[in-house]
Formats: structure tokens, sequence, C-alpha cells
């Protein structure tokens, strides 16, 4: 069974993109939401001495960085902002999956072609969002995305501290943090397409190498020692390519998606032909693995709304992924969509709907429901002492238990959960998940019930 909630709809004034929840441990009741709005001059007047138009004023993109708290103690509104920053124009964000000289660190891909770093501090009430290290990629070009070497997975002790970005002008640009400062340095540059470099990702189980998708169509991998020539080059996508995941959980896999509106499953070992093929009615701006729930695949599908997909049997069978859930909203163009490692229990209430997992490709509509369930207090007992938490560690594929993972739970009591449990052992089939949205400017913030097993 699968059903979800829609608990909470938030205003955010500015067209919404990105949205990311804070994967570190004592952290991981925040929220970022990065939006993007293109502010056109007036129409200039003509000049009757010339008979035309004068040139226009260029374009004008404004950003706004919001941070919210999910508070355990708001049963109807349970996400409080708690900052919001005026920046150029947000069009990608992530948070490193490992604390950094103590702190949290959220980098930002913007409108000025600079990729910005924002560390995390307390403050009196919660926590802000504060400049560290910017470091801008090229003139005239818009930074689209980032990734960092981190994935979900940790890293080598051995290895540096990477991002890797792409821009408008469809170049890569590996850059290293050095976590003394922490600063930001470009370590190598380099033409990996034609058009737009929509997106760039690292392969989280080796770090140099890195996958990117532009406007050109093409799906490439690199070696970033030797960057001058791609590893590979994948036609299989036909329109632009726009969003890539490599898995945390299984080596090998990854997830990419195109305005195309297809999603295509990988096995990195051969890119001549995708594992799976789902289409999903809409353009795939975004694609994230649950981080814990291994088959579970969230991808935000533009006007087709969030979809989640189950990709056990893609990953066995190689066949077309099943689609669990999907939601569309009237005017809105869904951008951006992220899984909280928050872990819940909460079976006092009926889903709003749901559904046997063995139903193939059919979906359910998300409608809301009742009220929020209470959770309970944070766990902190996994930080280091000052406040701040420990990495968790690397997580690796378990196949045979991810098939028994459908187990559900008779609990009695609703409870967030952000603790040091290995993921695999989680007892929770509860999630919750948040998108955002152009044109409406909305984020929304759901849970999710079941894992699709």
């Amino acid at each position: 069974m699968m059903g979800a909630f829609a608990l909470q709809t938030v205003d955010t004034e500015l067209t919404a993109d990105s949205v990311e929840w804070c994967p570190l441990q004592g952290c991981r009741h925040l929220l970022a939401c990065g939006t993007y709005q293109l502010r056109r001059p007036e129409d200039p007047p003509a000049d009757p001495s010339k008979g035309r138009m004068e040139v226009e004023e260029p374009r004008v993109r404004l950003g706004r960085l919001y941070l919210y708290n999910f508070n355990e103690n708001k049963s109807t509104q349970p996400l409080v902002e708690v900052q919001r920053k005026d920046t150029s124009a947000i069009l990608d964000m992530k948070w490193c999956h490992i604390p950094v000289a103590g702190h949290a660190l959220l980098g930002l891909a913007d409108a000025s072609g600079s990729i910005q770093l924002l560390r995390l501090v307390e403050s009196e009430k919660s926590h802000v969002l504060e400049p560290l290290s910017s470091l801008a990629l090229e003139e005239q070009c818009l930074a689209l995305s980032l990734d960092w070497s981190t994935g979900k997975t940790g890293r080598a002790r051995d290895q540096p501290l990477k991002i890797i970005s792409s821009d408008s002008t469809g170049q890569l640009h590996l850059l290293t943090v050095n976590e003394t400062g922490p600063k930001l340095q470009k370590v190598a540059a380099w033409q990996a397409h034609q058009f737009e470099a929509w997106i760039a990702a690292f392969d989280y189980w080796h770090t140099e190498i890195v996958y990117s998708g532009g406007d050109d169509g093409l799906l490439r991998g690199w070696d970033t020692r030797v960057p001058s020539k791609f590893l590979f080059t994948s036609k299989r996508h036909t329109m632009g390519v726009c969003s890539i995941q490599s898995s945390p959980h299984w080596e090998h896999v990854l997830a990419t998606g195109s305005y195309d509106e297809h999603i295509l499953l990988w096995d990195t070992r051969n890119m001549k032909q995708p594992l799976a093929d789902t289409p999903v009615q809409g353009g795939v701006w975004r694609i994230k693995w649950h981080p814990f729930h291994h088959h579970l695949l969230l991808a935000a599908c533009m006007h087709s709304g969030f979809k989640i997909l189950n990709c056990q049997k893609a990953m066995e069978e190689k066949q077309e992924a099943t689609v669990l859930a999907s939601h569309t909203l009237p005017n809105s163009l869904v951008y951006g969509a992220d899984w909280s490692w928050l872990r819940f229990r909460s079976l006092q209430r009926a889903p709003s709907w749901s559904f046997p997992s063995n139903l193939g490709t059919k979906t359910a509509d998300l409608k809301g429901a009742g009220e929020l369930p209470t959770p309970c207090h944070e766990c902190t007992e996994n930080s280091d002492g000052a406040g701040h938490a420990r990495p968790q560690s690397g997580m690796k594929p378990l196949t045979e238990r991810m098939r028994k993972s459908g187990t559900w739970l008779q609990a009695t009591a609703a409870t967030t959960r952000d603790c040091g449990v290995n993921p695999e052992e989680a007892d929770s089939t509860f999630s919750l998940l948040a998108t955002c949205s152009f044109y409406d400017h909305a984020l929304h913030l759901w849970e999710c019930e079941g894992n699709g097993a």
C-alpha cells in the first residue's frame, strides 16, 4: 500500500524552482527553498526619428533564499520561516552531506554565474545561513547546476571535497573546497555541450567520474582526471537532458530525466542501452533517490507535477518502473522536489488515498487530509558535543533486505526521528517530501505513507 497527505502550502512570492532538505543529523528539520524571478523591463518607447524601438534593457533575474524549520509543535502549519535572503536568481542548490569545519554547508548555483557557499550557524530561535565563499565560473553565463562529491554516502578520508557545476555556455567546472577556509577553488573547466549544460552530477561511488546533460540532447560521462575527452555520449534521450542522479544505494545505477518526458535508468558499465525507460508525461527537471527506501525515485515533472516511481523491478527485470503516485496542480510547473531525512511513524489516520502497490502503473492523486501528527523531540545523542552533527556512515546496497522491507508497522503514536540508526534497519514507512513550483510561486509539504514494496 501507499498513500500521502498534503500538509501545507507556503506562498514563496517569487517563483520557486529548488527545494532541499538538510541531510545532516541534528539539522534534518531544516528546509531550504530557492526562487527565480525574471523581471522584464517596461516596453521601451519608440524613437520616431529612427523609426525603430530603442535597444531593450537587459532583463534582471531576481532570487530569494528561504530557510524553514519543520516545527514539531505546530500541528497545522509545521513549516515556519526562519530566514529569507535576497540573492541573484537561484537555479540549483545542494547541501553537503558531511559537516565541514563543524558546520553544514549549502551550495547555490545562481544567475550571476557564481557558485556560492553558505554556512549554517545557530541563532537565538533556530539557525541561519551566512555567506562563506563565492566563485564566479565565467563572465556572462548562468550557473545552472551543482553537485557535491559526497553524495549521500560520505567520502573516503583521502578524497578532497569537490563540487561539479554546469553553466549556460555548455561548460562544466570542477571545484574543490578548502576545508580549512572553507574556500572554493577552480580545478578545471571544459566545454561539454554545444548549448546549455543543464545538469552535472558525480558518480557517488567513483567521484573522479561525472555525468552531464545538455540542451543538445546529449548525456555524457567524463573522467575529471582527463576532462578533455568524454568517456561516452548517449543520444538515447530525444530532447534536452536536465536531470541526473547517481544512486547512493546501488553501485553502477544512474537515473536521468529529460524534456522528452522520460526517465531512464542505466547500468553505468553499459551506457549503450538503458535498463528501463519510463514515460512520465512531463519534462523531468529534478530526480531524487529516497534516502532510505532504495527503490523509490522522486521526480519533479514540470507541468505534470511530481511523481514517485518504484524502480525495484526495473532494476531486477529491466522493465518500466512503476509510477506509484502522481500529483498535478493547475497553473503550476513543478521544478523542485526532495525527500526529507526525517523518519515517521503515523498510523492514527486513514490516508487521503491509498492503493495496493501491485496495481502496475496505475496512479493516484494526492489530496489534502486531516491534521498533521504530532512528532516527538529530535534525537541529538549523536552530536560531537559541540552541537554539530556527525556524518552518517555510508549506505551499502542490500538487495535482499530491500525486497523484504515492505512490512507495515502497527504504530500507535506519531513521531519524527532524526537518529543515527542504520537506514536499512529504520522502522518507518512514512516520509516527508517537499515540492516547489513556478507560476503559482508555491512550496508544498507532503507526508508520504508506505514504501511501495
